[in-house]
């Protein structure tokens, strides 16, 4: 099974809830009978061929207890309110997701200047007319996410029109890093920063439709996949 190169040996590979128990069945065909280990973050398999499969947990932690099988299916599976902040410069997107489900959401963009002045203008005064309007752009994707995630905060931070239930379980964030960076800084983001959870989402500029796919990256069950030592694959 193919999948991106894993830091230290072997491959990752992403399985949505629903596949994460086939998976597992595929698992044990390729490779023999395994035995299941782990703690609240991490499911081992090992299996008699010296394969070794690590599950990560997605949202963390999962209740201790075995089995470890069991508990991970229904933990991946179980349904989340989740908030997404997309955010890459000049562009950004901002949802709240039940399940896989996109349930609010707003998406927008700020003209930001690229990296090479037109003829006549200094680099100067180019320069800065640029971090004005990254900083625009920054402001603007705060305020967006502010917007749309605050209604569905639980607590003091709760937006106005929130209700008992409506407390996010989590908030992911993607895009760009150095934008999302520059969201960091800005201190009304703290409410939703405590929330944050991996992963972070990979994508392209953000829009709708981009915002739709998020949850095949944060409700998968990421896999690091490392084949037996006479394996030559």
């Amino acid at each position: 099974m193919s999948g991106r190169p894993a830091k230290g040996g072997g491959r990752w590979v992403s399985v949505v809830p629903e596949r994460v128990h086939p998976w597992i069945d595929g698992f044990a065909g390729r490779h023999g009978p395994f035995e299941a280990s782990g703690d609240s973050r991490v499911v081992r398999l090992l299996a008699a061929d010296g394969a070794v499969a690590e599950l990560h947990v997605p949202f963390p932690p999962m209740k201790p207890g075995p089995p470890h099988i069991t508990r991970l299916v229904a933990h991946a599976a179980a349904e989340r309110r989740v908030g997404v902040v997309l955010v890459r410069l000049g562009g950004y997107a901002a949802g709240v997701f039940e399940g896989d489900v996109l349930v609010a959401s707003k998406v927008g963009s700020r003209l930001v200047q690229g990296r090479t002045a037109a003829g006549g203008w200094s680099q100067q005064r180019f320069a800065r007319r640029r971090q004005n309007q990254a900083g625009q752009a920054f402001e603007a994707a705060a305020e967006t996410a502010l917007r749309v995630l605050s209604p569905h905060l639980a607590g003091p931070d709760a937006g106005p029109d929130a209700e008992p239930d409506d407390g996010l379980d989590a908030v992911v964030f993607g895009g760009d890093r150095r934008a999302v960076d520059a969201l960091r800084a800005d201190p009304r983001m703290a409410p939703l920063l405590a929330l944050e959870a991996e992963p972070f989402l990979v994508v392209p500029d953000p829009k709708l439709a981009v915002l739709k796919e998020a949850p095949k990256q944060f409700r998968a069950v990421r896999i690091r996949v490392v084949d037996p030592p006479s394996s030559t694959g």
